[in-house]
């Protein structure tokens, strides 16, 4: 049997966060989208982008409503998750051309929630060889596009 060792998942999972604070109602009291990286605003959701990402233009698409579960959230609140999912691909596929998506939820901190209070769909382009050495076996993820641009670049994609 192999084994591959991750003690920075460890610390994570290891970690007795006592920081009640949700990022996603702070950037949206921040009141400035461009430095909150809120990409678009739809009437029950928005996209934002990810601080951390695992491939470029890997957004997040979030309720209004700060909801831990699916079954807490509003019907029409999850159809609109959708179409801003559907709306956020053809976007990335006009922007970045991926070859792929991943698309995900982790509800709750057993299941790799980082923000566990606040439910949340992930959605990332992903390319043959994204997950490259550097990130494999250095630790370390290789971004070639700063969120800045890739703020402006997906807001541009999404306005139209």
């Amino acid at each position: 049997m192999d084994y591959i060792w991750t003690p920075w998942r460890y610390r994570y999972v290891a970690d007795d966060a006592t920081d009640n604070r949700c990022i996603f109602c702070d950037a949206l009291e921040l009141g400035d989208d461009a430095r909150a990286l809120i990409v678009l605003r739809g009437a029950k959701n928005f996209i934002i982008l990810n601080r951390y990402p695992y491939t470029t233009g890997h957004v997040m698409v979030v309720p209004y409503t700060h909801v831990a579960n699916l079954s807490d959230a509003e019907p029409d609140t999850l159809a609109e998750m959708m179409r801003i999912a559907q709306r956020v691909e053809i976007a990335l596929a006009n922007t970045y051309h991926p070859q792929g998506y991943n698309l995900g939820m982790n509800l709750g901190r057993a299941a790799g929630a980082g923000v566990t209070g606040h439910l949340h769909l992930h959605v990332l382009p992903r390319w043959a060889g994204d997950a490259n050495f550097m990130t494999v076996t250095g630790e370390t993820r290789v971004e070639p596009e700063e969120l800045s641009v890739t703020f402006e670049r997906l807001r541009k994609a999404l306005a139209s």
